[in-house]
């Protein structure tokens, strides 16, 4: 079990993610320094884009990648330097590509054909030339749940990988953006490196055949999507960035000049974050025994979402072990966060640690019901 400093927790009103900073800091400091020289780590915002730690993030070098207009602005405003901003997402609006473009970002990951045609059209309107590189789909199953699986052919995301050719053909004609380069993405949660590799050999063809056309690139991005042990979190606080890092950098055949970007969210931000909640009620029924917290699918959403499961903890509780079913307040039956799961004998008051979800947790809370925002609490 943790430690948590739970004379902290005193008189703080549940529930509230506990953020670990100190863990935090350990985990970019491993990060860094398993990096590839020379690459660029760009932190996902959409994973958690808390202010605070956002500066942390980006007191460490790191660049961001950001998927709306308002994530570009909070980067900016948290100390993210704009030439280390990548835009990616299928709908980005007029308004949000004239603030990337006000803001002078590195580079637009580009969804479609018809997107670099609006980004074409708004560049020339400002007077600008806008970087952007193809997002490529390159039909790589990640053997991940099919919400967070990005890769596939069938998928809304990116461009077909065989109507590269075409599409670099159409952005060379077009007079005010400039081809940096591909990116991909090919999902979330990947625990195993062989998705990683074969998207290494898909991304060395496919510069051999761009560079029989004289397509030259100085941009590779390979996004993100390295997991997390959600099962023992106290274990593997600090996921294996060293095999991740070296699968590139072995398998991947870089070009001279040619800089390695990277997307990571969830595997820097996901074991600092715990959202903690107080028992309101334990509820016997005929075949359970039902442990009722004041948290709820609109504080944490990925069990409802993705049937996604964490580690779950009685944090001031040392009574023997019991099986129940861990639920919250919500007026729907997806509202639970746990089946059949051991814990210290629960009473009210008890605190309840849900673990692992410093990733996709505050960002994703919603005031459905009217609830309130869940609370913050940082170590540090």
């Amino acid at each position: 079990m943790n430690s948590f400093p739970i004379e902290d927790f005193q008189g703080v009103s549940t529930p509230f993610y506990y953020y670990d900073v100190a863990l935090l800091r350990r985990t970019l400091a491993e990060l860094c320094a398993r990096s590839p020289r020379g690459s660029v780590v760009h932190y996902a915002l959409k994973a958690n884009s808390n202010r605070a730690l956002l500066r942390v993030i980006a007191a460490y070098g790191l660049g961001a990648d950001c998927v709306s207009g308002g994530e570009i602005a909070l980067a900016v405003e948290s100390g993210f330097a704009p030439g280390k901003i990548v835009y990616s997402g299928v709908g980005k609006t007029d308004r949000e590509i004239n603030m990337a473009l006000s803001v002078g970002i590195g580079c637009f990951n580009v969804e479609s054909v018809a997107e670099l045609g609006v980004i074409d059209a708004l560049a020339a309107d400002a007077g600008v030339i806008a970087p952007v590189a193809i997002r490529v789909n390159p039909h790589i199953d990640a053997h991940t749940h099919h919400y967070i699986t990005t890769g596939l052919s069938e998928n809304k995301f990116g461009v077909d990988i065989s109507q590269i050719p075409d599409v670099v053909e159409y952005v060379m004609r077009l007079s005010h953006v400039r081809l940096r380069g591909v990116h991909f993405h090919i999902g979330s949660q990947i625990v195993s490196m062989q998705p990683y590799e074969t998207l290494c050999a898909t991304i060395n063809k496919l510069q051999d055949d761009l560079e029989s056309r004289d397509v030259k690139m100085d941009y590779i991005n390979v996004g993100g999507g390295l997991g997390v042990d959600y099962e023992d979190p106290d274990r593997h606080a600090i996921p294996d960035f060293a095999s991740y890092f070296d699968t590139f950098s072995l398998r991947l055949k870089m070009r001279e000049g040619q800089i390695l970007h990277f997307e990571p969210g969830r595997s820097i931000v996901c074991q600092c974050g715990t959202l903690i909640a107080r028992v309101l009620y334990v509820k016997e029924g005929l075949n359970k025994s039902f442990v009722i917290v004041d948290a709820g699918m609109t504080d944490l959403m990925r069990p409802a979402l993705y049937q996604a499961k964490h580690k779950i903890e009685n944090i001031t509780s040392r009574g023997p072990e019991r099986v129940y079913d861990v639920v919250g307040p919500i007026c729907e039956t997806s509202d639970s966060f746990g089946s059949a799961i051991m814990l210290n004998e629960a009473q009210r008051g008890d605190l309840i640690a849900i673990r692992s979800a410093g990733a996709y947790g505050e960002s994703m809370a919603s005031r459905y019901n009217s609830r309130d925002l869940p609370g913050v609490l940082l170590s540090e």
